[in-house]
């Protein structure tokens, strides 16, 4: 990337700050920003209607002095079509400034950069060996934007641009070709990657999979199960028409084999499990200090870190494993998103870990899933008591049917290592309770109650 000319340099500034506190993958929402500048540009396209770059941009923090990098693919006209008024930035050396994420004209010259191995400047469009691009196609955008953003072509690929960008080589893209190599089944084929560099180092700006048709977010298909239960008062989990056990164990399974590659394909290793218990409390000790109301917990959360010892087996893992990072195709399902969790710094996403840090995240999203619906129901006190205790009988029987899967895919159980996934599982819900604290407050009950009943605080229904 070069330096950017006069327009983004001086003019594209004066609009970013509001532009990003509206996104939602800037991930930086309520911290102190003092100052947010265009580090570097690659031009893609000029001399035409549409201006192209890749923008790399800086932003600068009152409360640190290690700044954040973001991408923006950024559109320039001088009249945008109507359809991309929402995705306006301002006026940049006159022209409109837009994400051009959003411009079926910007995402098809990508596609086509990759299909092609196009290189401009120190950014390169790489296609995987032998896989087959679809020709001249406009992306749309997909859904409710995350972390990244990404566009589909037809139902061949899907493009993730993402937005956070930092120097070495993106879990997500190294895992995913880890995989490849190996031949798995569980994630979707890798087609191609955007490349360039960022603080003289190589860095992953994008990168292209298959397109996975007919397929439903695993999330998405939870809550229709709880809302299914809870619209049938007189019936068990198990009696009801969307019930999801059959689905969470098959589920399980897919994680487990999904290990097993990971081993494969880079190995194992060891970690000290008192050395493991000494980093998780502090941790908790970060966390608690910001959020207050994890201070009745403390210390039955620090009794169990305590408790950790001996040899913990370790390999590469996905590290934010969820419900909203699978999908149910009509072949069975698959793992998305490897990028480990957003809040960690590139050097721990990649450090091998526990596959039951894996598991403890999939079992705290069978809890968000049952009692995300009981706060959206707006119940009475009575009824509410109910809606907790349908939720409890919908999250044991999917977290049990889950860890049966995984036990089956595996073949040991994940439970027979109760106090290491209890300790992962809540670490994860210490991590989810100053995450809603600060971005959904209305949430924080549901890993403040996982809590409680993890350590024994009070009785499961109670705790939520």
């Amino acid at each position: 990337m070069t330096a950017p000319d006069a327009a983004l340099a001086e003019e594209l500034p004066l609009h970013l700050p509001e532009y990003l506190a509206r996104q939602r993958w800037f991930a930086a929402k309520g911290r102190p920003v003092s100052a947010v500048s265009v580090a570097a540009v690659t031009p893609l396209v000029e001399g035409s209607e549409l201006l192209l770059d890749l923008c790399l941009l800086r932003v600068e923090f009152a409360d640190s002095p290690e700044p954040d990098h973001y991408q923006l693919l950024l559109g320039r006209r001088t009249v945008p079509a109507t359809e991309l008024e929402h995705a306006t930035i301002g006026a940049v050396g006159g022209h409109v400034a837009y994400d051009a994420m959003w411009d079926p004209e910007a995402t098809r010259w990508l596609l086509d950069a990759i299909r092609e191995s196009r290189v401009c400047g120190d950014v390169r469009f790489v296609p995987e060996p032998g896989a087959e691009l679809p020709v001249g196609m406009p992306g749309r955008i997909l859904g409710v934007e995350q972390s990244n953003t990404s566009v589909a072509y037809g139902d061949k690929s899907i493009l993730k641009l993402f937005r956070r960008i930092a120097p070495g080589l993106n879990p997500d893209l190294e895992l995913h070709r880890a995989l490849r190599r190996v031949g798995s089944e569980q994630v979707a084929g890798l087609q191609g990657a955007v490349e360039g560099m960022l603080d003289g180092q190589p860095a992953t700006l994008g990168m292209l999979q298959d397109f996975a048709g007919n397929s439903a977010e695993g999330w998405a298909m939870a809550l229709a199960s709880v809302r299914d239960l809870f619209a049938e008062a007189d019936l068990y989990a198990s009696e009801v028409g969307g019930d999801f056990a059959g689905e969470a164990h098959r589920l399980g399974q897919t994680v487990a084999v999904l290990h097993s590659e990971l081993a494969e394909a880079l190995g194992t290793g060891s970690r000290d499990g008192a050395e493991l218990g000494t980093a998780l409390a502090a941790r908790l000790s970060v966390a608690a200090a910001q959020v207050p109301e994890l201070g009745e917990h403390v210390a039955g959360v620090r009794a169990v870190y305590e408790s950790l010892s001996g040899t913990i087996p370790t390999q590469r893992v996905h590290g934010d494993l969820h419900l909203g990072q699978t999908l149910r195709t009509p072949y069975g399902w698959l793992i998305l998103d490897f990028e480990g969790e957003p809040s960690a710094t590139l050097a721990e996403r990649v450090q091998p870990d526990s596959p039951l840090r894996d598991v403890a995240g999939m079992l705290r999203s069978f809890d968000y899933a049952a009692y995300h619906q009981v706060a959206r129901q707006g119940a009475s006190e009575g009824e509410e008591h109910q809606l907790h205790q349908r939720a409890e009988e919908w999250a044991t029987r999917n977290r049990t049917a889950f860890c049966d899967g995984y036990a089956v895919g595996a073949g040991a159980d994940p439970r027979e290592q109760q106090t290491v996934l209890k300790a992962f599982e809540l670490d994860k819900a210490v991590y989810e309770v100053v995450y809603e604290t600060r971005s959904r407050p209305t949430w924080a009950p549901i890993p403040l109650g996982s809590i409680a009943r993890l350590v024994g605080d009070s009785a499961p229904s109670a705790a939520r």
